[in-house]
């Protein structure tokens, strides 16, 4: 059995919608992105508690909270002029060069 590599049109810093689960309409950008098991990390979502092993400069430890990963399948990307969540497509600049585009399908805005 070999393992898929998911591919999206999502990248690092875009800003994503959760549009499933516990953290379902919670906002945020992308950190992180795990090809091999098609999981992101999202700034400020899914946050879990983690125990920090007490050191020299922490003698006592702590309680952490870190981002936990979120599947790909449950984030889509924030489109900031219809303010809803959109799909992206990729289309030619507007000068009609080879070059290509990111654009949000909702508003047909050009994603940067």
């Amino acid at each position: 059995m070999s393992k898929e590599i998911s591919k999206t049109k999502l990248k690092i810093e875009d800003e994503v919608i959760v549009i499933s689960g516990k953290s379902k309409g919670s906002k945020g950008k992308i950190l992180a992105y795990n090809k091999k098991n098609g999981k992101i990390i999202v700034q400020g979502v899914n946050m879990k508690r983690r125990f920090q092993r007490p050191t020299q400069e922490n003698p006592k430890g702590a309680l952490i909270k870190v981002e936990a990963p979120l599947h790909i399948s449950s984030v889509q990307f924030f489109d900031s002029k219809s303010k809803k969540p959109s799909r992206i497509k990729y289309t030619q600049d507007k000068n009609g060069n080879k070059n290509k585009v990111r654009v949000a399908v909702k508003s047909g805005k050009e994603i940067d």
